[in-house]
């Protein structure tokens, strides 16, 4: 049995844990809120705006604009929304498993240092990584949408897809991989986005409005890159929730599992004095025999 100096010094550091523990679920959980809140709020816009995207492309018979067109795929570029730090449980590695299941030739792109690191350990070709603040703004993800865009009107990638962990709830958040562009199949797309972020009792209201537009291309390619940054946009908050709803679990996780083991340790103390008493006693009472 350890001896309780060594007891009380497991004790000592195992409560110097649980206050860290502690202080980090308290600021997880304060950035949750205000990220679960941005999540949700940017919500409706994104479905507006696809909405309105597919609305005005049935219009047209054909689409000649090369965002809603199909092309053949030689590389797959594939944006991943991992994190900048850890102590979120098994959300990166979540995350990772779905990366790993893309088998077909890919280009990455990361956001966070996580994921950047993951697909360079893994010696995936990584065109770019990226960082965004814990409060991102919507210029932060500008130059992301524009270094994607840009990659693929030059053709060095043929699709853009997006690997990201989405939030449900406090307690679940689910890896997805979703396809952006080409905006080829815009009812599955409208119908798709509405079932991920809208309830059930929420339905999509057409517009029968008739509409005419000039110069159809121009407007389809602006929409189209409006949309795109919006939806990254609005997947990268959705990581974020996501990233300080697992870390605030993990956390509080932590702290419960340091409580039980000081308490496990302060039994294993208290057995280990109580028997060093009785062998104190045992000695003095043999001594005084033996005298």
């Amino acid at each position: 049995m350890a001896n309780t100096r060594d007891i009380r010094i497991r004790i000592k550091g195992v409560k110097n844990t649980r206050q860290i523990t502690r202080a980090m679920q308290m600021v997880a959980t304060s950035k949750m809120k205000k990220a679960q809140d941005s999540a949700k709020s940017g919500r409706p816009y994104a479905m507006l705006l696809a909405d309105i995207i597919g609305t005005i492309a049935n219009e047209f018979v054909e689409v000649t604009q090369s965002y809603f067109a199909e092309r053949p795929i030689k590389h797959r570029g594939i944006l991943v929304i991992g994190t900048d730090k850890g102590l979120c449980g098994g959300l990166n590695s979540n995350l990772f498993r779905e990366v790993v299941r893309i088998e077909n030739s890919a280009k990455f792109i990361s956001i966070g240092k996580r994921a950047s690191q993951f697909l360079s350990k893994t010696r995936r070709d990584l065109l770019a990584d990226f960082t965004v603040p814990d409060k991102p703004s919507f210029a932060d993800v500008r130059k992301i949408v524009e270094f994607l865009l840009r990659n693929y009107d030059e053709g060095n990638i043929d699709t853009i897809e997006v690997v990201y962990t989405n939030f449900i709830n406090t307690l679940r958040q689910e890896p997805e991989s979703i396809r952006l562009f080409p905006l080829n199949d815009l009812t599955s797309m409208v119908e798709k986005l509405h079932s991920r972020f809208q309830s059930e009792s929420q339905t999509n209201q057409k517009d029968n409005r008739e509409i005419l537009i000039e110069n159809k291309d121009v407007v389809l390619s602006e929409l189209a890159s409006l949309y795109l940054k919006q939806e990254i946009f609005q997947l990268v908050l959705e990581a974020q929730a996501s990233e300080h709803s697992a870390r605030m679990v993990a956390m509080k996780s932590a702290t419960d599992n340091a409580g039980t083991l000081i308490d496990d340790l302060t039994l294993q103390y208290n057995r280990a004095r109580q028997a060093a008493i009785t062998q104190e006693i045992l000695e003095i009472s043999a001594a005084s025999f033996s005298n």
